[in-house]
């Protein structure tokens, strides 16, 4: 699925200082508030108030026609604007990914390294550690190399290898500096002891791109493994009488993302997921988005041409060969196919993704010191209508709008 970006022009909220932000309505990252204002001072939320008490301190007020969120929050981009961050690691391509993901309503997002070699990763690293803070770059997602090659995806299988002193290095040097990691893995090919080692360092071991057993599952969860990357791919699935990992995961309290796009995991499956969760509120969607979003309709992938047709990444054989879809896609086929509710649907790509990697209450919350990322949504249709990050409208320059060739 892919969705056209509707234009709608509000003109511009006050550049600095301390003003008014009022909407039409409000999600807080938890609820939908109607008469509440916010606010804003030198690009942060200071205050949610009544909406009756706009204009009593004199300070200027920005009216709009529209249902006001956190900037959606994305822990899984691999590219877009036509850039992807594996072949080209820079903070250039970063801000420019950033910018791309901006015109889909995304504030806040997770690099994601696909597997690379080392050097590759070594080049990403240097990239995050110059960029984090900025264009939204909140962390480092590092998926593979250390994954199981029958699940390996559209990752290429000769790069897969086991875990090294090398990628404990670079976790070292995120950590160091503070920097957020989610690092998915298969846990069933980790050396006894590593997974609680990288837990008490601070990263997020993610379980994916795996065939673990139950009992293995279940063992990595306890040593202190707490997502589960993309569920349903790159995982044996859901069987009737054997629990496996996609059970365990449904049936834990941990963080599971998923891929909302109506190709990688049916509408249908995406509800009964949100229902089956043991844990409520621990569901979070993810893009997984490649270089066609907002950007050329095809892209290069360790050596092979990846298509966009009829709305899904492609490769010569026709097979699924990565996402097509921005944030704002997800939001509106979270509530239009999948038939979600509103308030659960803006919490699967805010708040909830935000808690699920450390970031919260930073980021994917509308509260008292939070940064003021907002989105600002059509209420009838939810397309994005604008896009303030730090309190200034930002419109990006230099991407596609999300088409479908």
């Amino acid at each position: 699925m892919s969705v056209n970006r509707v234009p709608h022009h509000l003109g511009a909220p006050p550049a600095a200082g301390a003003w008014w932000l009022h909407p039409t309505s409000c999600f807080d990252g938890e609820q939908i508030r109607r008469d509440t204002a916010l606010r804003i001072v030198d690009g942060r939320i200071e205050a949610l108030a009544p909406a009756g008490e706009v204009g009593r301190d004199g300070l200027p007020v920005w009216r709009c026609e529209s249902l006001a969120c956190p900037a959606f929050v994305d822990l899984q981009v691999n590219g877009g604007g036509g850039v992807l961050f594996t072949q080209n690691p820079t903070p250039e391509a970063l801000a420019a990914i950033a910018d791309a993901h901006r015109l889909g309503g995304t504030g806040t997002w997770l690099p994601t390294l696909i597997t690379s070699t080392p050097e590759v990763m070594e080049r990403a690293v240097d990239a995050v550690l110059a960029v984090y803070g900025r264009c939204g770059v909140a962390g480092m997602h590092i998926e593979g190399p250390h994954i199981a090659p029958e699940y390996r995806g559209a990752h290429a299988l000769e790069l897969i290898r086991p875990f090294s002193d090398h990628t404990l290095g670079l976790l070292r040097r995120l950590r160091a500096h503070s920097v957020p990691v989610l690092l998915t893995l298969a846990p069933e090919r980790l050396p006894d002891g590593v997974l609680a080692r990288l837990v008490d360092m601070g990263v997020r071991v993610a379980i994916g791109h795996s065939g673990a057993t139950e009992q293995q599952t279940r063992a990595a969860l306890a040593d202190g493994a707490s997502l589960f990357t993309h569920l349903f791919n790159g995982m044996p699935p859901l069987q009737t009488k054997k629990v496996g990992m996609t059970g365990v995961a449904l049936d834990s309290a941990a963080w599971c993302g998923v891929i909302a796009d109506g190709y990688h995991v049916d509408d249908t499956m995406v509800r009964l997921a949100v229902r089956a969760k043991r844990e409520p509120n621990t569901l979070f969607a993810v893009t997984d988005a490649m270089p066609t979003v907002h950007g050329p309709a095809h892209f290069e992938l360790y050596g092979a041409t990846i298509r966009v047709r009829d709305g899904r990444l492609i490769d010569a054989r026709g097979s699924l060969a990565g996402v097509h879809i921005d944030m704002v896609g997800v939001l509106q086929r979270l509530v239009q196919r999948v038939e979600l509710p509103l308030e659960c649907a803006l919490a699967m790509v805010t708040s909830i993704p935000a808690r699920a990697a450390g970031i919260h209450p930073e980021h994917g919350c509308l509260r008292p010191n939070a940064r003021a990322d907002i989105a600002l949504l059509d209420p009838d249709h939810l397309a994005l209508n604008s896009l303030l990050i730090g309190g200034a409208h930002r419109e990006p320059a230099g991407a596609h709008p999300l088409a479908t060739p």
